[in-house]
């Protein structure tokens, strides 16, 4: 063995041993107790797994030592084979060499930042008006306490973000600081900004999200107290004027960011920045949507199986776990999305700025593409607020003083009027921005296509509707089902909703996709790029997002409104002594309690139906735009697909594994976070039963409520850990395994991940909007039937609000996180094949740990088996 072979031995074997002592020098698998109940063996190789329960800072700087450690030694070497490339060579084009409408690029786009802090201004006066409209203290009270368990919970959620950063600076340390630097830049200037626009990806997730909880628990008691009136309008109002003060201010924040790096930082440097800005938010999205949809839906659970075990009513205040699901209504349905929602749009818009800098060569042809797409992106702000007003116009005239009102007319109508509005701006902007592009018939071509994903954004929530509204028939079958046949015909007529949902949105989304394809072909886009069909379905997914504030808006609707059924009820406001007297006197109110609590009701079905509508459009955005980033991976691999294009293909085995590898790893992710919800559940729904006090109380203790938030959070940091830990060291194995491998894998993640995505959102959908129908249309709450559709929503609720919804942010970290690994892997292998083979096993040992820790730490151990 050479010198040169030592180099690279050395740090693989250490890794292997290292990965050998950390399972065999801890004990006790099984329960999430900790207990030994296996064999010597079995607990000699996980006792160590608990030690993250208790010390996770210890764990995780071992693991990144770990890393450090397998590469360091090999960095001497690296380094002087490899100057750069794949990211790091990408360099802007000088935006000032192209004119636009009497100005030129650069010029253009310092006017959108003007458009960006309008729609900062617009989401804070909204969030002041809402903070200045009425409520009774007894109401405000009560979001004011979900207020603080949720800052309790995000500020908890924060330290765990950076402590995940820690694996992923590991990864962006090793490839932008040694082996493949910004060319002809000192490291020590590249490296730090790169991790620092990663600080600033997950800064953005994490401020967005902020801001939606505060926005939604001003909005929650301040819809509770407006039922007051008895008229239906200003229920709906308030959640949608919250919901699209966060749409705003998250579009806002996004393009305010992307254009600072487009315009402000120096044009070799943005490419980098913008991966790291895109891996960071990323980052920040998965973890807040992960967590978050554990945390919501233990607490979601463990509040709901109460009403069937003591035939208490919905949001009782004697009920602990009511207060811990309203604060997971916040950290699963509002900050999960808003996290979510973020990143969408900025991955969306790398995916599109790396295809450009990768596939078209012309530097002219990049400036007008570049600056077009970024005016477009102001141009949804433009088209949203507009459409908003226009929509609040018309239902303010129609359903202003009405005594009744379907509250998902509304909310239709301005999905689908924003959508118009921005097609028509798509078609102008670009017969003014783009004109000349090509052979003159481009700025028709490429609106045209992003016309497709635009349409698809209002197509998708009417074919989520057919499955999941209160007045779906599939809801109504679910109801009916369970009506003779219980819970057990209920759950199963919602596995068929789910899997038809996914058969026609599938087939919608591949006619849409297949439109743009059309679109794309012909001689006018093969002579200026590279794969147009690639760019097509990217902007495809970038049309997905053409009304973004309203997406974000429909989204965040039902958050509020299921928060405000809750603050209702725990606010106890019909038993405050004088409390009609003091509502006509302070707030001239006629108090209708009755008819406010059907309201929030029927509301709340509302709001149902268009969360549900909202995540289909998220998740076809991220599989579309993963299609993008991948194209990505594709140039570097094939030197611009000038080599190895052979190898994608079936005939290349590794590629055909690969794509049976991703599957797996889908239905491994939907079952661990499941089992931490389960387990979570087991443990809130365990300590609500022994401490629930129906006689001599009127509402339950804060400690005890404090209690259950704490367990809620204890499981979906746990759970969360492990997942994160799986999927990191998975895709750092496959990368080693084999590039084209790995593109398989990439591939299939994203196609099988769209489809489990669809099939659980609209299948826990129809069940949570059945057991709506039975509260609200049938009223028979309380009622065998009643029963039967609460543990139906009980399934639903992991299917719909944790393992589907966090599909979407685990493809696309994946898929960015992949551009690193791959090259990395890539530029290690270049001296020795057997290190990749070496480190391939090391890391997918370590995965395979995680992924054993994510059920057999989490399983429920029986109280017989102690």
């Amino acid at each position: 063995m050479t010198a040169q072979d030592w180099i690279y031995f050395f740090p693989a074997v250490s890794a292997l041993s290292l990965i050998v002592a950390f399972f065999f020098t801890r004990q006790g698998i099984g329960s999430d107790k900790g207990k030994p109940d296996m064999q010597k063996i079995a607990a000699a190789i996980n006792k160590g797994a608990e030690v993250f329960l208790k010390r996770p800072y210890k764990v995780a700087a071992a693991l990144v030592g770990l890393l450090l450690a397998t590469f360091a030694p090999t960095l001497a070497y690296a380094q002087t084979e490899h100057t750069g490339g794949g990211e790091a060579n990408l360099v802007l084009p000088d935006l000032s060499t192209v004119n636009f409408l009497g100005m030129n690029g650069h010029a253009l786009l310092m006017i959108g930042l003007l458009f960006c802090v309008g729609g900062l201004l617009f989401g804070l006066a909204i969030y002041v008006q809402l903070k200045n409209l009425p409520v009774h203290r007894s109401m405000r009270d009560i979001s004011e306490l979900i207020y603080e368990t949720c800052k309790t919970y995000l500020v908890t959620q924060g330290k765990f973000i950076l402590l995940l950063w820690a694996f992923i600076a590991v990864i962006i340390a090793l490839y932008f600081g040694y082996l493949a630097p910004v060319p002809n830049k000192p490291i020590w200037v590249t490296l730090p900004i790169i991790l620092g626009f990663s600080l600033v990806g997950i800064a953005g997730s994490y401020g967005v999200a902020w801001f939606g909880i505060r926005v939604n628990t001003f909005a929650n008691s301040r819809t509770a107290f407006a039922g007051l009136r008895g008229k239906p309008y200003p229920v709906y109002a308030i959640p949608l004027k919250a919901g699209m003060s966060i749409g705003m201010l998250l579009i806002s924040i996004e393009l305010l960011i992307m254009l600072c790096i487009l315009l402000f930082i120096p044009r070799d440097y943005a490419g980098p920045c913008f991966i790291g800005f895109a891996i960071g938010e990323s980052l920040g999205a998965a973890a807040l949507r992960i967590a978050g949809g554990i945390f919501t839906k233990i607490a979601d659970i463990g509040a709901d199986l109460m009403k069937i075990v003591f035939k208490i009513k919905e949001d009782d205040a004697r009920n602990p776990g009511v207060i811990a699901d309203c604060t997971g209504d916040n950290a699963g349905d509002s900050v999960g999305p808003s996290a979510d929602g973020f990143e969408t749009y900025g991955v969306t818009g790398v995916a599109l700025i790396t295809f450009i800098l990768l596939a078209v060569h012309d530097s002219t042809t990049q400036v007008q593409l570049l600056v077009w797409i970024f005016v477009m992106r102001v141009a949804m702000l433009v088209s949203s607020s507009g459409a908003y007003f226009l929509n609040g116009a018309i239902a303010h005239a129609k359903y202003g003083n009405s005594d009744e009102m379907d509250f998902e007319a509304p909310l239709t109508s301005l999905v689908w009027i924003t959508s118009i509005v921005s097609i028509i701006l798509t078609f102008v902007v670009s017969y003014f921005m783009i004109p000349t592009l090509g052979d003159g018939t481009l700025w028709w071509k490429l609106a045209s296509i992003i016309s497709c994903g635009t349409l698809a954004g209002a197509i998708i929530p009417e074919l989520v509707k057919i499955f999941t509204s209160t007045s779906s028939s599939h809801v109504q079958e679910v109801v009916t089902s369970a009506k003779e046949g219980g819970a057990s015909l209920g759950i199963l007529s919602g596995l068929v909703a789910g899997n038809f949902s996914a058969y026609w949105l599938g087939l919608s989304m591949v006619g849409l996709m297949s439109m743009g394809y059309y679109f794309s072909t012909g001689p006018s886009m093969d002579s200026l790029m590279l794969a147009p069909a690639v760019f097509a379905f990217g902007l495809v997914a970038f049309g997905f997002l053409g009304m973004g504030p309203v997406t974000i808006a429909v989204d965040s609707y039902g958050p509020v409104t299921d928060n405000a059924q809750s603050v209702y009820e725990l606010s106890l406001i019909e038993a405050v002594p004088g409390i009609e007297a003091e509502l006509k006197k302070d707030y001239g109110i006629e108090a209708k309690f009755e008819r406010a609590k059907y309201l929030l009701e029927a509301n709340d079905g509302a709001g149902n139906t268009f969360k549900a509508s909202a995540k289909p459009v998220l998740i076809g955005t991220a599989v579309v735009g993963a299609t993008t980033m991948i194209f990505s991976i594709i140039m570097a691999l094939t030197d611009g697909l000038k080599n190895g294009k052979e190898n994608l293909s079936l005939l290349h085995a590794p590629f055909l594994l690969g794509l049976i590898t991703g599957g797996a790893m889908i239905y491994w992710f939907t079952g661990a976070s499941m089992q931490a919800v389960t387990t979570g559940a087991y443990r809130a729904v365990e300590f609500i039963k022994a401490n629930i006090h129906l006689e001599g109380a009127e509402k339950a203790s804060v400690t005890d409520s404090k209690k259950v938030v704490e367990i809620c959070t204890k499981y979906a940091q746990k759970g969360m850990f492990n997942i994160f830990l799986a999927v990191f060291f998975a895709t750092l194995a496959f990368a080693f395994v084999e590039p084209f491998f790995f593109i398989g894998y990439l591939i299939s993640i994203a196609i099988f991940g769209l489809y489990q995505a669809i099939f659980m959102a609209n299948a826990g959908g129809a069940w949570d909007n059945a057991k709506k129908v039975v509260e609200v249309d049938l009223k028979q709450k309380g009622t065998p039937l009643h029963d039967a559709t609460v543990i139906g929503d009980t399934v639903g609720d992991p299917f719909k609000d944790t393992s589907s919804v966090a599909l979407n942010p685990v493809i696309k970290f994946t898929t960015l996180f992949g551009l690193l690994a791959v090259e990395l892997a890539v530029t290690l292998n270049a001296g020795n094949p057997v290190l990749g083979r070496v480190l391939a096993v090391a890391f997918f040992l370590v995965s395979v740990f995680f992924v054993h820790r994510s059920f057999y730490g989490m399983r429920i151990e029986s109280k017989e088996s102690n």
